[in-house]
């Protein structure tokens, strides 16, 4: 995959992509990311990229041409004229792992980070394929949720982590929290392993992943339990759950 930030601030992106999982990612040649300075396409000496909005208000907003050339570079670089372009900013849709997993499957995306008070609409309208949010919240720019929505998206594409059922058992993958894990040592602070985890007995450690799985999420995230995403062992699991809990509510 091929991603190419258009950012203000390239070097925003030196540190968490030059480590970790990305790292190997890029040095493997399963990730291409690239970043290029909007400034760069100013068409001015001053490198300026922003104005005051028509009409009056606060602050700034990042003009249309300097974005517009910037694209069309690096398309025009990749041979590429049907990149998928995301814009990352507060009005977008929240980002999710149903769109972590959507956009695994590009070979070509494009993010640009908006800043200020935001960009000239007609970027939006020309260009954008996507409009995306880590939140409800602001920051001072996209440069972190674009970091967000790479990390998400890299762990997604083959061979990028060891086993792929590594990412298949992380929270949300399947629209549920992850259940719990332990490792070694046995006993930490009074707190043992459960002892399921050491019978050995495969079937039943399934089913109770499965089942804390389930717990976790009706506790914290009920609006993720989705009737039709659930199995019917899921159901019976979840039924003897409430049970199990009234029964504690009554006694």
């Amino acid at each position: 995959m091929k991603i190419d930030m258009l950012t203000l601030f390239p070097e925003m992106f030196s540190g968490p992509f030059d480590s970790s999982i990305i790292k190997r990612a890029r040095d493997r040649g399963l990730l291409e990311i690239s970043f290029t300075d909007i400034r760069d396409f100013s068409g001015n000496k001053h490198h300026t990229v922003d104005d005051t909005p028509y009409g009056g208000g606060a602050g700034m907003v990042m003009q249309a041409p300097p974005i517009m050339r910037a694209l069309e570079h690096v398309c025009n670089q990749r041979g590429d004229a049907q990149a998928r372009v995301i814009l990352m900013c507060p009005t977008g849709l929240t980002f999710d792992q149903n769109w972590a997993r959507d956009l695994a499957r590009e070979e070509h995306l494009v993010i640009i980070c908006g800043h200020y008070e935001g960009i000239d609409e007609r970027v939006r309208e020309l260009a954008v394929t996507d409009e995306l949010s880590i939140g409800d919240y602001v920051l001072t720019g996209g440069e972190l949720p674009a970091m967000v929505v790479v990390d998400a998206v890299a762990r997604m594409i083959p061979g990028v982590l060891g086993e792929q059922a590594s990412a298949e058992e992380d929270s949300f993958y399947h629209g549920l929290l992850e259940y719990p894990q332990y490792t070694r040592p046995r006993d930490c602070e009074d707190l043992s392993v459960p002892e399921i985890l050491m019978s050995g007995h495969h079937e039943k450690i399934r089913l109770w992943r499965r089942r804390q799985a389930l717990l976790k999420t009706l506790e914290r995230r009920p609006d993720l339990l989705r009737e039709e995403m659930l199995s019917s062992e899921d159901r019976d699991i979840l039924r003897e759950i409430v049970v199990s809990i009234q029964g504690v509510i009554e006694g």
